[in-house]
């Protein structure tokens, strides 16, 4: 890497990152949320954040959120609700480094706008790619951990370790695991397990 003065600098060291869900990993699932009152915590997610964040891992919430395409609510609420996680999350001196959300529906949107074939929504890996150049993420060193088959297929698409909870829809998702691509690397009782095994095995891969 050069500067515009032909002198040479390294480049950045690239960071690993957490790709995680939101409800059902981080957050208890309760449905659409349309009330910041139902944003709940699971009882570990504040440990598994501290535990990634201790680990110098970047913590990223990547979230379908097609109750924007559907009208239940906007994405004025669905921008508040993060800056209401990460409220919460400040009296714990943490906070998740980014959110990325996917607003669309292929087919079920009743606002036009919503309505399209993107490359947001999981397990298509547009969220992860935005993230990833922002902040200079090392893909192939990365997890995403969700309570979902779609996040184990968001991870095999995009190249990451993949963890699947069994909070939220994880038990019925687990029960769905057929064929060699649903398999995840791991699966765990909740995000902090997830987040335990996934820091323990970049800790072994370290020289």
């Amino acid at each position: 890497m050069y500067s515009a003065r032909g002198t040479y600098r390294p480049a950045p060291p690239r960071s690993r990152a957490a790709f995680i869900d939101r409800d059902g990993n981080l957050i208890h699932e309760v449905g659409y949320i349309s009330n910041l009152k139902r944003v709940k915590f699971y009882s570990r997610s504040i440990k598994a954040i501290k535990l990634l964040k201790d680990g110098g891992y970047k913590v990223i919430v990547v979230t379908n959120q097609s109750g924007v395409a559907r009208g239940y609510f906007t994405e004025s609420f669905v921008k508040k609700t993060h800056l209401h996680i990460n409220c919460l999350l400040k009296k714990y001196g943490l906070k998740i480094d980014g959110f990325y959300y996917c607003p669309h529906h292929r087919t079920k949107a009743v606002l036009k706008r919503y309505l399209k074939d993107c490359d947001c929504r999981k397990p298509k890996t547009g969220m992860i790619k935005a993230a990833a150049k922002k902040f200079n993420i090392d893909i192939k060193k990365s997890v995403v951990i969700g309570d979902k088959l779609t996040d184990v297929h968001l991870g095999k698409n995009a190249g990451t370790k993949t963890a699947l909870v069994l909070t939220g829809y994880g038990k019925e998702e687990k029960a769905l695991i057929s064929k060699a691509y649903d398999r995840p690397d791991f699966i765990g009782r909740d995000f902090y397990a997830a987040a335990k095994w996934f820091a323990a095995l970049n800790k072994r891969k370290k020289p």
